[in-house]
C-alpha cells in the first residue's frame, strides 16, 4: 500500500527528525527496518512502545554495533536497501564502520541520508544542539513571538520536523529517483539549520523588499494585525482569525455586524492596536462554540483553536479521517493522500526483535545467518 511500496530503507534508530522521516516513508508504503540499540540510550521520553507514534509502520531489531558481526549485519541490510537514514553527529557512523564509504561499496545504488542539526561540515558541525538552537541560527526563531516578548519556541515543529524530517524525506526520495536513472547512489546531507532557513524563504524575500520589520509583533503574520491573530472568548477558549484579503475581511465584519467605517484601513498599522482592542472586546461577549456557529464554514477565514484532545473530534477532521486510532492511541493519519496508491492503515510501533526472524527474513537473511548473529550476541 502507498506510492513508495517496493522501496526498502534501513533506519538507524535515533530521536526527533530521523524517526519522523522514517515514519513518513513507511506510512507511504516503504519497507523500513529500524536498527536499534540493545541497551536503552536514555534519549527521548520514556513511554510505552504503543505511544511512540513516530516508530509506527515498521519492524525493529536490536543490534550490538560494537561487535563486528553487528556491523556486518547492518552492511548486509544496506546491501539490500534503496536507502539508509541516520541522525547521529558527523563521524559517529564512520567510527562504527558504517559510514557512506563502506555502505556504498557494498551497494553502489544506495542513497545515504544523513540528518543533523548543523550539517556535515562547518564550524559548528560537531557541536551539540537541539531544534531551538538550529532555528535560532537560521534567523527563524527571532521572528516568532509577540510584541515586547522574547522569541517564542514553536514546539519543535520548525526545526526537527519541518526543516529536518520533511527535508530528509524529500532528499532521500529524490536521491532514489535519481539512482533509478543513473544507477549510482549518493549522500544526502540534510541539516535542520538549512531546512529551517529554506522554510523561511518568503520572509527573507519580504525582508529584502522592506516589507517585513525585524521587530516581533509588528507584522501581518506575527500577531500585530487585527485581522490575523487569535482572540479569547467568553469561556476562556480561543478562536483564530486570518482574513487577510479584502473580500474575506469584509465578510468577517459583516457577520460580526461591525460597520467597516468604524474600523481603520486594513494596512493602517498605527491603528491596528485600536482595532485589535475592539475585536478582543467583541469576542469576549460569546463562547467559542457560539462564535463557531456564526463564523465557521464561512469565508471569514475563521477556525476554533483546538487542543490536542479536541482536534480529533472536530467534524471536519472526522469527515476526512485526519486522525485514526492505532492500538488504542489516537494519532494523525498518513499524509498526504494519493488517489490511486493510497497508504494503508499504520501498524503499531514494535519493540526491537518483536517479530523474531521474520523481520530479517524479509531482507533476504537465512535462518542460519540470523541464528548465528544471535549466538554471538550481535542480534538480540
Amino acid at each position: 500500500m502507498g506510492p513508495l511500496k517496493g522501496l526498502k530503507i534501513v533506519e538507524m534508530a535515533g530521536i526527533g527528525p530521523a524517526p519522523m522521516c522514517a515514519m513518513l516513508l513507511a506510512d507511504l508504503g516503504a519497507t523500513v527496518l529500524r536498527v536499534d540499540r540493545q541497551q536503552p540510550s536514555g534519549l527521548g521520553l520514556p513511554v510505552q512502545t504503543r505511544f511512540s507514534v513516530m516508530n509506527r509502520s515498521r519492524h525493529a531489531i536490536a543490534v550490538d554495533l560494537k561487535k563486528p558481526q553487528g556491523v556486518e549485519l547492518v552492511l548486509r541490510l544496506a546491501g539490500a536497501a534503496d536507502a539508509l537514514i541516520e541522525g547521529f553527529r558527523p563521524g559517529v557512523m564512520e567510527r562504527l564502520g558504517l559510514g557512506p564509504e563502506p555502505c556504498l561499496e557494498r551497494n553502489p545504488r544506495l542513497v545515504y541520508g544523513r540528518m543533523t542539526g548543523w550539517g556535515q561540515n562547518g564550524p559548528l558541525a560537531h557541536a551539540a544542539g537541539h531544534d531551538l538552537n538550529y532555528i535560532a541560527l537560521a534567523g527563524v526563531a527571532h521572528s516568532i513571538g509577540r510584541a515586547g516578548a522574547p522569541p517564542t519556541p514553536p514546539l519543535n515543529l520548525v526545526g526537527d520536523f519541518g526543516g529536518g524530517a520533511l527535508y530528509l524525506a524529500l532528499g532521500v526520495t529524490c536521491g532514489i529517483i535519481e539512482a533509478q536513472r543513473s544507477g549510482k547512489g549518493q549522500v544526502v546531507d540534510a541539516a535542520m539549520v538549512d531546512g529551517a532557513a529554506s522554510l523561511a524563504s518568503a520572509f527573507f524575500g519580504m525582508r529584502a523588499a522592506g516589507l517585513v520589520s525585524l521587530t516581533r509583533g509588528d507584522n501581518v503574520l506575527d500577531s500585530a494585525a487585527f485581522f490575523y491573530d487569535v482572540y479569547e472568548c467568553k469561556d476562556g477558549k480561543y478562536v483564530s482569525l486570518a482574513c487577510i484579503e479584502d473580500k474575506f475581511l469584509a465578510e468577517f465584519l459583516q457577520r460580526m455586524e461591525i460597520d467597516p467605517r468604524e474600523m481603520p484601513a486594513k494596512m493602517d498599522k498605527k491603528r491596528w492596536p485600536e482595532a485589535k482592542a475592539k475585536l478582543a472586546q467583541r469576542f469576549k461577549t460569546r463562547t467559542r462554540e457560539e462564535w463557531c456557529r456564526l463564523l465557521e464554514g464561512s469565508d471569514a477565514c475563521f477556525a476554533p483553536v483546538l487542543s490536542l484532545d479536541e482536534a480529533p473530534g472536530h467534524p471536519h477532521n472526522r469527515a476526512r479521517g485526519t486522525f485514526i486510532e492505532v492500538d488504542g492511541v489516537v494519532q494523525p493519519a498518513p499524509a498526504p493522500r494519493f488517489s490511486r496508491t493510497p497508504s494503508g492503515t499504520p501498524t503499531p510501533p514494535e519493540t526491537p526483535g518483536e517479530r523474531g526472524n521474520a523481520s530479517l527474513a524479509q531482507w533476504g537473511l537465512t535462518t542460519d545467518e540470523i541464528e548465528a548473529a544471535k549466538r554471538c550476541g550481535a542480534l538480540a
